[in-house]
This record gives structure tokens, sequence and C-alpha cells, in this order.
């Protein structure tokens, strides 16, 4: 325990050792001063600051050959130091010596949020405030693991308990107590590393494909009638709910500009042609990127300020035209493009502005995701980019609102930093930084999970930032009601046959009716054995699968684009799903996998509506739905070492994995993506 006086390490030092039934240590020097100011009427001067250290140390050796697996420290040589260096202005070099060395698995600094407390030996309550910055200044600089406890006596000894608990699982996995600190102040469970860590030594399990969804196999076809019929339900439904459109918005756009910044590193103006460049590389990215270059909303604004920047600039020859064009794109000094978010960069030029993702989603907000005039609308972002994200909305929203006729409530959000994961070596050794830090990296868009599970909203609008078109919101609006209107169908029968059963007015019949439904209508395949289940048993189960979040998902048939599909299949339990998978989740040198990979008729386009709360109206955790065995390992490079990473489940797919599902086909008008800067130059996003 260490802090000032009168902040109640006494206190938590015997409420411990009680707790652990092991021994704790006293303060030598309320003893020993508390005796000195008896027979001598004498208070501590600098001379006692030697004799206390040694008595302190003793106490703490006969502590230890009784203590049982803790010793808890009511101070230490530390605290001996600070209070000598603040009242005498001097530290003996044994005792500063001493202070340093002794090693504590763990410091509780204790804060002074508690009442001051006098007695013969305390000095006064004035200056705590600067007393306690030098205890944790102390800590500090001579790099001591330690934690600030504050609160009442019952909750830091609550929270200390966790913490010391928490802190022997570290020591167990052989990492050290400035590591367990490390972990704690980022906020990462103890139990998400060890778990992290054992997936690095054994790897994660491959997805097991049954077969492909395909047609009557997982995935339902609407007529246009059907869909029109499906968003007019949800039109005349919508009013009883609270609708959110969710925008995962909080990635870079360097992926977006990676061929170009590759060009920027290779290629050596007046040594080549661009042109020998493009043959030498077989880079066709380039060439379509300058040959398409006066069609991208941004280009006036750069060629605008080349101009400015370089006033011979027309009559430079087209290499160094278009050279100076794609570093000034990309330069941090300038347009700085390749580290922005997608969402605030210019994607469509319309008669009368240029248009972000931002304002595209704002518009789309009014068209399908409002009701009683209020659509909600929530973005993921970085915390640096949210200022930028704030100006283009101030800038556009009266328009928007005006123009959809209905007010928008922006919010945000941030990737929980507890979310992040441990990297490791190639060896699976953990990683370190040059200071001898743990590494942690972001988790991924799975680490969104708690994002969405934090909002408050009965129908949940999700799409990606980067998915938007040039016009036709009409024509996304009626298949993103239409999903909608779907999952308010489905979820009223859900809800229906959740009432039933906790009404007891079930018979046989109507549990087979239920089950029927799940095969049917929710794609759930009931355990091989449930004909043969109790009747008690067979309503646990209905109930159990019934009472979930649902999501209806979007599928575009496929075009050969990268990413993840709709699948059926097969768990470490044997219980058979429809999950959407990601190539890398599936085993390519397994040639069945690989066959029912290649008969995949359709991809996922991240296009999803979501109900979020049960029959009762309560908001599901949705955390308690993510299937933990999946996820996935990346290699990475930093600093040029090679190292490893896990990404939590991902949004869409492990992290939502125990939903009740739907895989509806949409047409691939509602699917745009811009992955590269080229997408841009697509139909979708032209004039």
């Amino acid at each position: 325990m260490f802090g000032p006086e009168s902040t109640g390490k006494t206190t938590l030092a015997i409420q411990l050792a009680d707790h652990y039934k092991t021994a704790w240590v006293p303060e030598f020097a309320r003893d020993y001063l508390q005796k000195k100011w008896d027979m001598q009427q004498q208070i501590c001067d600098v001379d006692d600051m030697l004799p206390i250290a040694y008595g302190q140390t003793k106490l703490e050796n006969d502590g230890q050959a009784v203590a049982d697996t803790y010793l808890f420290c009511d101070t230490n040589l530390m605290v001996t130091k600070v209070f000598s260096e603040v009242y005498y202005n001097y530290c003996d070099p044994a005792l500063d010596k001493a202070a340093q060395e002794h090693e504590y698995d763990l410091f509780f600094l204790t804060d002074i949020d508690v009442p001051w407390e006098k007695d013969d030996l305390r000095d006064r309550a004035e200056g705590r405030d600067a007393v306690f910055g030098l205890f944790k200044k102390s800590l500090i600089e001579n790099n001591k693991p330690f934690i600030t406890l504050s609160g009442d006596k019952n909750l830091r000894l609550e929270k200390a308990i966790s913490i010391i608990d928490d802190l022997t699982k570290v020591k167990e996995m052989g990492l050290s107590s400035l590591d367990f600190v490390q972990i704690y102040q980022h906020g990462i469970p103890v139990e998400n590393i060890k778990r992290q860590l054992a997936i690095f030594k054994n790897g994660i399990p491959k997805m097991q494909l049954i077969s492909a969804a395909t047609f009557n196999n997982g995935i339902v076809k609407f007529s246009e009638k059907e869909f029109s019929e499906k968003a007019a339900f949800f039109d005349k439904e919508k009013s009883k709910f609270k609708l959110l459109k969710f925008v995962p918005a909080s990635g870079a756009a360097s992926r977006m500009f990676k061929f170009l910044s590759v060009f920027l590193s290779d290629f050596k103006i007046g040594a080549e042609t661009i042109n020998a460049y493009i043959n030498r590389k077989k880079d066709t990215d380039l060439a379509v990127f300058i040959v398409g270059m006066n069609k991208f909303a941004f280009f006036k604004t750069v060629d605008e300020q080349l101009k400015k920047v370089y006033p011979n600039f027309d009559s430079l020859d087209r290499d160094y035209k278009n050279y100076c064009f794609i570093k000034m794109l990309l330069d941090p000094q300038y347009f700085d493009f390749a580290n922005k978010p997608k969402g605030i960069l210019p994607f469509h030029k319309y008669y009368a502005n240029i248009a972000s993702p931002i304002e595209e989603h704002l518009y789309e907000c009014g068209y399908y995701a409002s009701s009683n005039g209020k659509s909600n609308l929530h973005f993921t972002v970085s915390k640096e980019h949210q200022s930028d994200f704030q100006k283009i909305i101030k800038k556009t929203l009266e328009r928007v609102e005006t123009e959809t006729k209905n007010s928008v409530d922006i919010s945000y959000s941030y990737q929980k930093q507890s979310t992040d994961t441990i990297a490791v070596e190639e060896t699976n050794a953990v990683f370190r930084n040059n200071k001898g830090d743990l590494v942690f990296r972001p988790g991924g868009h799975g680490a969104l999970i708690e994002n969405l599970n934090a909002l408050d909203a009965d129908i949940i609008f999700i799409k990606n930032i980067d998915n938007v078109i040039l016009h036709n919101n009409d024509a996304i609006a009626l298949y993103k009601k239409g999903l909608a209107g779907v999952l308010l169908e489905v979820q009223n029968q859900v809800f229906d046959y959740l009432n039933v059963i906790d009404s007891s007015k079930i018979d046989a019949n109507k549990v087979d009716e239920i089950a029927a439904f799940l095969e049917d209508k929710l794609n759930v395949k009931l355990p091989e054995k449930f004909g043969s289940f109790t009747f008690e048993n067979q309503i646990t189960a209905i109930k159990n699968t019934l009472n979930r979040p649902i999501r209806v998902c979007g599928m575009v048939k496929n075009e050969g684009e990268a990413g993840g599909g709709p699948f059926w299949v097969k768990d470490e339990n044997n219980k058979v799903s429809l999950q959407i998978v990601e190539t890398s989740q599936i085993d390519l040198n397994n040639s069945n996998q690989s066959s029912i990979l290649n008969s995949a008729t359709h991809f996922n386009p991240v296009d999803l509506v979501c109900g979020i709360k049960n029959y009762k109206n309560e908001k599901f955790d949705l955390t308690k739905f993510i299937n933990n065995n999946s996820g996935f390992l990346v290699k990475k490079t930093t600093s040029g070492i090679n190292i490893r990473g896990y990404e939590l489940p991902g949004l869409w797919n492990g992290a939502m994995a125990n939903w009740l599902t739907i895989f509806i086909e949409v047409p691939l008008l509602t699917f745009n993506p811009v992955k590269t800067v080229n997408d841009l130059l697509k139909n979708a996003h032209q004039e």
C-alpha cells in the first residue's frame, strides 16, 4: 500500500489479509515514532529515516516467512524515501538505493478521496494534492508497477481483490507485473489475453463448410412485387419503432490508394516515362487512374491547387503533370488522402456540389431509416477524425433535412481500447517494442459489436461507409425497406411464439408448428434427437433458439468480388447453421472445402437489418452471441520485424454467429463499394 498519510492503507492491508487468509505487515514507523513521542516528546527527524527503513524491512521479512501466497504491506521503503525527500529535502543513499531495488508484485497507490483523520503522528490535511502527486511521480520515475485505488473502503476492497486475482492469472501466464498494469490500463480482460495467447499457440480451426447457401437452400429470392409489398409493410409499421443506421467508418483510406503509394515510392521522375513504368510493372491500375483522372470528383480541387503551387503547371509535360497530381493527392502537406478516413473523401460529383460518403449516408437515412420524421445515424470513427466528420455534416445537414423532410440525429463512437488484441512474435512469444512494453493492435471490425451493443434502437440498418451510390436512392431504399419488412414479419412471429411459451398455453401441436417455423423460415436445424426430448425439454430448446437477436442479410450474386459469402457450416458441436464465411476461414488445401467455396452463388455485401431487442422489449447483450472460436490470425510487420496479430470474430461473421439469420438476394445495384480509388470510375459513381 502506497500513498500519503490517512489514505486508508492500513485498513486495506488488514481487509486483504483477512480475505486471502494470510499475513499483513504493519507500519513500523507508527510504533517507532509513537514510542519516541511518548518517551521523549520528540517528533520524527531525518535521523529516524534509516532506523525506520531497517525496521520496516525486518517486519516484511518476518511476514514473508509466515505468509500464505500473498503478503500485504501497509507501507514500504518507497514511502519512507518520499517522506524523507518531502520533509527533509534529503534521502540517505542507502535508503534511496534500497527503495528503488526493493520489488513488490504491485503497488496500490491509495487516493486522497477519503477524509483526513487526525492523530498524534499525522502532519496536516493541507497540501494533500501536492504530496499525492509526489508519491505518484516516484512510482513512475522508478518504473514501479502500480494501480491507483479510489472510492470508499468497500469499493477499494472489491477493486483490489479483482485486481489481485487478475494479477495472479497474468503471472501464471509468465508475464510480469508491469505487463499486467499495461493490460489493466488498456482495459483488456485478462481472460481475453489468455484466450488470445492460446489461439496463437493452437491456431484457429477452419470453418467446416457443409454446402454453399443457394436459392431454396438458405437464400430467399423475392420478385420486385414482393419486395414492394415487404417495403410497404415496413412503411406501415415503422412509426412504432426507433430506427437507426449504423455505419462503420473508422478505417483510413490507405488501401484505396495503395497502388498510387507504391508508384510514388518506386517511380523516379525523369529516369523513365510513366508509360514505361506501367509496362515494366504491369500496373494496369495506374493506367486506368491516369486515363480517368479528370472524372474523379476531387480532380478540379487538386488541379486548382497544383496551379497555385506551380505557376508554370500548364507548361509541364504530361508525365510531370500526372506525377505531380498523384504526389499532391497523397502528400501530407496537401490532401493526404491515403491517411484520411474514406467517409470524408470526395466521392461523387453532382451538378451543384461534390458529395462525400457521409453526405450520401445522411440522404439514405431520410429515404429508408426514418420514422415519425426523425432519423438516427451512428458513425464509428477514429477520435482524431471526428471533427472532420462534424465539419462536413455541419455544412450539409440543413440541406439534407430540408430535402428529405426528416431531422437527422448524429452520434459517434470509437473502437474501444479494451477490444485491442495482443501481438506476438513468430515464435508466439509476446512481442515487445523497444521500450520493453507489450504491443496491442486494434481488434478489427469485429470489435464494433461492442459499439453496436451500446446502441438503443429497435431496428438497426448496417452498411459500410464506402457502399454508396450516385443518385438511385429510391431504388436503394426499396430493397433496404424490403429487408426491414422481412425482419418485422419474422420478429412478430418469433415474439408471438415466445409469448405463447411464457403463457404456458402450449401443446404438442404448437411445438411442432414452432419447430417447422424454425426449420423453414429461420433455417435453424434443431438437434437430431429433438423428437425424443421430453415435452419440457422441447419447450426449453425452442425458447432458447427463438430468443435471440435477428439479422436479415442482403446477398448479391457472386461476381468474383473478394470477401465473404453465405454457407451452411457445422461447428465444433456438430451444430449446422447459416453463416457468412470469409475465404481466409476456409481450408483451401482441402479439395472438398475448396469445391464448396467455388460452388458459391452469392456474395456478402454487408447489407444488414438487425433486431436487437427481445420479446419483452429488452436489449439483448450482443456479446453473448459471439462465436469466440472464430476470428482471424494475421501477419504484420512493425519496424522491420515480422509479428502475428489476432482479429476478433468479424462483425457480420463470428460476432453474429449465434443470431437468427435470414439471407435474401438483393440486386447488384445495392452493392457499390469503393475498395480502390478506381472504383469511383464505375457507373455507380459517375453521372
